[in-house]
């Protein structure tokens, strides 16, 4: 299992792990709770050039579709293809397989805004998403 403790977190439930200039996006498993089961995934294509807080890919549960955004600017580099075949792996491993995708990190100084997993469960509680 990932180190929660090692992620970044956005207001908008996306988390961001950090390996030397890329940084894997995935949503958290509060983020996937609330979705319900996945059903499809469209996930950004290699080399998709994405901006901070801006639409990245789309998530499809039975309830509804939802954007995911991107925790920083950057540019893709790799899909976690295996979604397309079983988008429930959202579901099952958020933090781990369920990753959506990598971006090479624009500007690593971006995730200085983000939340530690710490003050991401606070935000959750105090109710303010």
């Amino acid at each position: 299992m990932a180190d929660v403790e090692k992620l970044l977190f956005a207001k908008t439930h996306e988390w961001l792990r950090i390996e030397g200039n890329t940084g894997y996006v995935g949503i958290s498993d509060h983020a996937q709770k609330e979705i319900t089961d996945v059903v499809f995934v469209e996930l950004p294509k290699i080399g998709k050039e994405v901006a901070k807080e801006g639409e990245a890919a789309v998530v499809e549960s039975v309830k509804a579709a939802f954007s995911i955004y991107a925790p920083v600017s950057g540019k893709v580099v790799k899909a976690n293809s295996a979604l397309e075949k079983d988008p429930s792996i959202v579901n099952k491993s958020p933090y781990d397989d369920g990753w959506f995708f990598a971006i090479e990190l624009k500007d690593i100084k971006e995730a200085d805004t983000l939340m530690s997993f710490k003050d991401y469960e606070e935000f959750i509680k105090s109710g303010a998403h």
